[in-house]
């Protein structure tokens, strides 16, 4: 469907030619929870979204088949754009079949469209995100594989903790890693054995107010699981009523920032564009240049505030 089916354990190494004579391979950043509910195709939406009005050719490959929430959105995004009479740049989307759900438990076809939807995303981009079920599956850890860069969203709940793995109730130490941290922890060995990193992102998503004290002791644990298993925190992202309020849209927060916003969905606060700025630059995708005067850090800082009580 999508050109000839690569064999190799890594994939195919595609390099373009641009800004004169320098030689590039596309960044391929995987969104990775294998417990659903944590937000990762909103949070894939928003990465793709981001780097786009930031000038970057993205591709996006859902591979939730079941569910194909990212796809969705992508669908309601092309949708309502022109019913609006509004322009907004689109990712360029990869679909394995039409009907993903129809392949969903045909994983030798899964994993060949998903080789030759790579091979095309890699040709036509600078960043590939693909999305992934909540759940392990052989197209998943196909996708890790790939990834230059997993970021995994968890709820900010111990019991998303299992997820990366099993700690011991009373020191809140390692026991051992999970079973997706140990399909990540794989993937990086198998990538070092051909000179190609993987850096891992795990950042606290949905971040309510109120109970401070359960916020510490997650934030804790999480610093100190961190170092036993190997990867990195990134900043949270609260929770914010946009952020379910766009999705019948195809919208997400950039979108929102540069203006383009429905009648129904609130202004987003200062607050919420730092927020997302800072999540892109410790994901390396932005590099940050300070931008706000000292006397205005105050105010954000009171924004912050807010939106921990529930603001957008």
């Amino acid at each position: 469907m999508f050109g000839a089916t690569q064999k190799a354990a890594l994939g195919p190494r595609h390099q373009r030619v641009a800004h004169g004579n320098r030689r590039y391979r596309a960044r391929v950043v995987v969104v990775g929870n294998e417990k659903g509910g944590a937000g990762k195709s909103t949070l894939a939406a928003l990465i793709a979204v981001s780097m786009l009005y930031r000038g970057q050719r993205v591709s996006v490959i859902d591979l939730d088949l079941r569910q194909q929430s990212l796809s969705r959105l992508l669908a309601n995004r092309r949708r309502w754009l022109p019913a609006a009479g509004l322009e907004a740049p689109s990712p360029l989307e990869y679909k394995l079949v039409e009907n993903p759900a129809a392949i969903a438990d045909d994983q030798p076809t899964a994993l060949r469209l998903f080789e030759e939807a790579m091979t095309m995303a890699l040709g036509d981009s600078d960043l590939v995100i693909v999305d992934t079920p909540g759940g392990d599956t052989a197209v998943s850890r196909a996708a890790h594989l790939q990834a230059d860069l997993i970021v995994t969203p968890m709820n900010d709940s111990f019991v998303d903790f299992d997820v990366i793995g099993n700690v011991d109730p009373v020191t809140l130490r390692l026991i051992r890693p999970s079973h997706y941290a140990e399909t990540i922890l794989n993937a990086r060995a198998v990538r070092a054995q051909h000179n190609r990193r993987l850096d891992w992102v795990v950042l606290r998503n949905r971040l309510a107010g109120g109970d401070t004290n359960n916020r510490e002791r997650v934030g804790q644990a999480l610093a100190a699981l961190a170092q036993d298993v190997g990867f990195r925190i990134g900043p949270s992202l609260r929770e914010r009523v946009a952020y379910r309020e766009m999705f019948p849209f195809g919208l997400t927060l950039a979108d929102i920032s540069a203006g383009l916003r429905p009648d129904s969905v609130a202004s987003p606060k200062l607050a919420a564009r730092q927020e997302v700025n800072a999540l892109l630059e410790a994901l390396g995708l932005i590099v940050l240049t300070p931008s706000v005067e000292p006397s205005a850090r105050p105010e954000a800082e009171a924004e912050a505030e807010a939106a921990m009580a529930g603001g957008l």
